[in-house]
């Protein structure tokens, strides 16, 4: 047949293979900006036009755009390069955090305008919810989108050395809206092989034998891996500064399956069709074992070993009980607290798998390029990932290779959340690379994403609390399960890190914590946005609410009377962590803006006639950074042309550590952020760096840059004044020069006399923080809901959350990653859940059966920050990436209970669940659900 289809003006007549889809042809010739995000029509990532209409272009078949016009968002822009007002909008308002889905959005945006006045314009421009329900987001939380759409401008353009503070623009947002941001994928790797994976029907199995012999006579693929190719090394899937934190139990290619969908082999071949025919001939021959799914059972006398015959050197706490790691404690006594109580209140509560989803899939591809001494090659991985360094560690101890010889480079990520704080893909994808000498790629399709990569943990959280008659606790007591799955990957740290902080922000003479991290033959859990903390804040913050009621106090009062203060000390039955404190207080602050918004507020009025209304409150405390360390490394540089460089090993997945960064930097030395660069998350500009994990991208890696820029300035001014022969204390950085006592000096003389008087290192300045001492940081959340009783439909009549974030270096950004926290929390709360059948395996492997928050789901938050300066935080700053996520749901269960009277104790609370519960208490007054 005869093909021919024009590309953004451009012609192109190569025919698409037989079952092709559009977006997998345009990728194929270079338009990046046209992502791959679910495989399903669902998430619009790929949203391109063809003559004017948007389709998704994953499924649609590019065989249907011969003799049509297609436009990617690379084709958006006047040829001159003018942006189009729609991309012009988005870069105005910030419409967008890691800017995976942005694409989407704009081509959607655009056909739409474009559709005004005419006859095929049906209002959905004035009715965004029915406009973007093809498109998602989980970042953002759709304000920013909306604004965008709206034509609201955020942004702003400071002076020189007033950055700091101020709403500017993330550095990469004209390359986000052009579609010309570069993301994992976003290459073309000349012999590019491409790796599918074979994955275990059973949850739980020996392999007897591994046929390969068919797989490899298929037409194009070059080779099979099994467990007889993969090294014996156990090693965790989790990326930690210490790998001690996580049990070593995992092989790149086990003998052993533990969970429905484990990877059991390993195809490589030229094409990824070919790949998958690989698999689908390889033949395996399995031993069933016993399998369990729930943690309780398994803990239990008789129950199935998962892991039998590992020895303590793999740090399992009690492998023969399936307990991958506990913790103990008791401060006081408890019981004896429980007797001076004059009410008590004890409960279960449970928490849900929820799938990260972030847009961009795990994947990477591996190739090998020259050394830069010229002595042979080295192996290049760029991936999809939050810890390049930790990730290279990993790789160079798997396979006996030094850290020159290997390179692990982060594009920009579509999304983290804690998901890529693992390695999921560079260690098999680099046994293949070592093994053939080739490049290989993998890629996660959205279907892997749910039974191959990780979930948020699963808790069942068991907890008791008394208090006096006047609100002062006396006792608190928890026994926490978490289910950490087939591994133990981030297992013990989540269960550890969840019963500090949510403990701690409370006083009480008497706590105690029995705390399990357990493995069930279920698809892992991993790091998830709060790292345990919002499981158990769900618990404890609930369980307030209910005190209160028995007391008949208001529950603001209740939590007012027992919150730490300023200065005190955060006990927690686990032990206490002599390198956290409390060095700025904001929670006062937060629980005030709660309080004025309840007293002023006059939403209920919106509700429908017959709905029930209620309000809720919850709060939480987290620590500005992980324990035991938390390394960053970075550079600042003075360039020829008098511009500026950094270096900084943290990735960008949309946390905007990227613009801070500019902004601390060009704070420090006087200039403005479109004279600064930066190279990022690459293990060749840098020592170290831990990761972008745990909120550490301002408070350690934004340290580390402040600490370089700050030493630059010094050593530029010094420099300038011997180069001058003015006082250094008149020597004043500016955006392109030194103003020495009136004589202005500009950077590229001062750059060009330097190295004329063998001074170059004047010219640049290091920076390292260890992420030692920590501080805190509070948030406090406000729903008032309706809800229908006929139906259990409910809606969100206002939201308010306040945030103590320290000093706020980027108002719109910071806004942003609360609103989409908030929004994040709520799809948890609401509908998100990794279901799991009989045999464990997921039954909710799509985003139409799994349901992520869409446009018409998010409410409008307002968001209020506090003023606080922290003394431990770089100028005063404080994390804000994940803990706006864990007062939302416990804060939204109480304005449900608010309302209907019912306390759920099993999130999600699904529409149905509530009618259930709401036509169960018309037979049955009172009760949980």
């Amino acid at each position: 047949m005869s093909f021919r289809v024009q590309v953004n003006d451009r012609p192109f007549e190569e025919e698409p293979r037989a079952g092709q889809c559009l977006r997998t042809y345009l990728r194929e010739r270079g338009w990046f900006g046209v992502k791959k995000g679910c495989d399903a029509g669902d998430c619009g990532a790929c949203t391109v036009h063809v003559d004017g209409e948007p389709v998704h272009s994953c499924i649609y078949p590019a065989v249907r755009a011969e003799g049509r016009a297609v436009t990617t968002v690379e084709g958006l822009a006047a040829p001159g390069g003018e942006l189009h007002p729609v991309q012009q909008r988005f870069l105005d308002a910030q419409g967008f955090q890691c800017g995976f889905c942005t694409a989407g959005f704009l081509m959607t945006t655009a056909a739409l305008e474009a559709e005004r006045g005419t006859a095929h314009d049906d209002g959905k421009l004035d009715d965004l919810p029915r406009a973007f329900k093809g498109n998602i987001c989980r970042c953002t939380g759709y304000r920013a989108v909306e604004d965008a759409v709206r034509g609201v401008a955020h942004t702003e353009r400071p002076c020189a050395g007033k950055a700091v503070g101020r709403s500017v623009g993330a550095p990469a947002g004209p390359q986000v809206v052009t579609g010309t941001a570069r993301y994992t994928f976003d290459v073309q790797v000349p012999g590019l092989l491409h790796m599918k994976l074979l994955r275990s029907p059973h949850p739980h199995a020996r392999i007897l034998a591994i046929d390969t012999a068919a797989a490899l006579r298929v037409p194009g693929v070059v080779a099979v891996f099994t467990h007889e190719d993969a090294p014996d090394t156990l090693y965790s899937s989790a990326r930690h500064e210490h790998p001690t934190e996580d049990p070593d139990d995992t092989r790149v290619l086990d003998d052993v399956v533990r969970y429905v969908g484990q990877r059991v082999a390993a195809v490589v071949a030229e094409s990824e069709q070919a790949a998958e025919e690989g698999c689908r001939r390889v033949e395996v021959t399995y031993e069933e074992l016993p399998y369990v799914l729930d943690p309780e059972e398994a803990m239990g006398p008789g129950a199935p070993v998962i892991h039998a015959g590992k020895g303590p050197e793999v740090r399992i706490a009690r492998v023969e009980n399936n307990v991958a790691g506990e913790v103990h404690g008791e401060i006081g006594d408890v019981e004896a607290g429980f007797a001076e109580a004059a009410v008590v209140y004890e409960e279960t509560f449970r928490t849900q798998r929820v799938q990260h989803a972030s847009l961009e899939t795990h994947g990477c591809v591996a190739y090998f390029e020259p050394r830069e001494d010229g002595e042979g090659e080295r192996l290049t991985v760029r991936s999809s990932t939050q810890t390049p360094f930790l990730t290279r560690r990993a790789l160079c101890a798997l396979y006996g290779l030094r850290e020159d010889e290997v390179r692990v480079v982060a594009g920009r990520v579509g999304g983290g959340f804690g998901g890529k704080q693992e390695m999921l893909t560079e260690d098999v994808v680099t046994l293949a690379a070592l093994r053939l000498r080739r490049p290989v790629k993998l890629e996660y399709t959205r279907a892997e994403q749910f039974y191959g990569a990780t979930t948020r943990h699963p808790f069942t959280i068991g907890i008791k609390v008394g208090a006096r008659a006047d609100g002062t606790l006396t006792a608190v007591r928890m026994r926490v399960v978490a289910n950490t799955g087939a591994y133990g990957n981030h297992g013990p740290a989540v269960m550890f890190h969840s019963v500090g902080e949510s403990f701690a922000v409370y006083r009480a003479p008497h706590k105690k914590v029995d705390a399990y991290s357990v493995y069930t033959n279920a698809v892992p859990a991993g790091a998830f946005r709060g790292y345990g903390l919002g499981q158990v804040t769900f618990a404890v913050e609930s369980a307030m609410d209910e005190l209160a009621r028995l007391l008949g106090m208001d529950p603001l009062e209740l939590r007012e009377r027992n919150i730490i203060g300023p200065g005190e000390g955060m006990h927690s039955p686990i032990g206490e962590e002599e390198d956290l404190h409390i060095a700025s207080y904001g929670l006062d602050q937060c629980l005030a803006v709660v309080r004025k918004a309840i007293a002023e507020d006059r939403s209920a009025e919106d509700a429908p006639e017959g709905w029930l209304v209620g309000q809720g409150t919850a709060m939480a405390m987290i620590a500005t950074g992980p324990p035991g360390g938390h390394y960053a490394d970075a550079r600042v540089s003075l360039l020829a042309d008098g511009t500026y460089d950094i270096a900084v090993g943290t990735a960008e997945f949309g946390n905007g550590t990227t613009t801070v960064h500019q902004q601390i930097t060009a704070g420090a030395l006087g200039t403005t952020g479109d004279r600064i660069t930066v190279r990022q998350s690459d293990t060749d500009v840098v020592r170290h760096d831990t990761g972008a994990f745990g909120s550490a991208g301002t408070v350690v890696a934004g340290k580390a840059v402040l600490l370089a820029a700050s030493s630059l300035a010094e050593r530029l001014r010094s420099f300038a004044a011997r180069h001058t022969g003015v006082a250094r204390h008149l020597c004043v950085l500016g955006a392109e020069s030194v103003d020495c006592a009136g004589r202005s000096v500009p950077l590229k003389e001062l750059y060009e006399a330097a190295h004329a008087a063998g001074a170059a290192e004047e010219l640049a300045a290091d920076g390292h923080w260890g992420g030692s001492p920590r501080s805190v940081a509070f948030n406090a959340q406000w729903f008032r809901v309706a809800v229908d009783p006929g139906s259990g439909e409910m809606r969100i009549l206002r939201s308010v959350h306040a945030a103590d974030a320290g000093k706020v270096m980027n108002p719109m950004q910071c806004r942003g990653q609360v609103e989409g926290g908030v929004a994040q929390a709520l799809g948890a709360t609401l509908f998100e859940n990794v279901r799991i059948d009989g045999r464990g395996e997921v039954t909710t492997a799509a985003f139409r059966r799994y349901r992520l928050p869409q446009y018409a789901d998010v409410p409008r938050t307002e968001v209020h920050f506090t003023e606080t300066t922290d003394s431990i935080g770089p100028l005063g700053a404080k994390s804000m990436s994940e803990s706006p996520f864990n007062p939302v749901p416990p804060a939204f269960a109480n304005a449900l209970r608010d309302a209907t009277g019912i306390r759920f104790t099993e999130a999600p609370f699904t529409r149905d669940r509530v009618w259930l519960a709401l036509d169960g208490l018309a037979h049955r007054p009172g009760g949980c659900a």
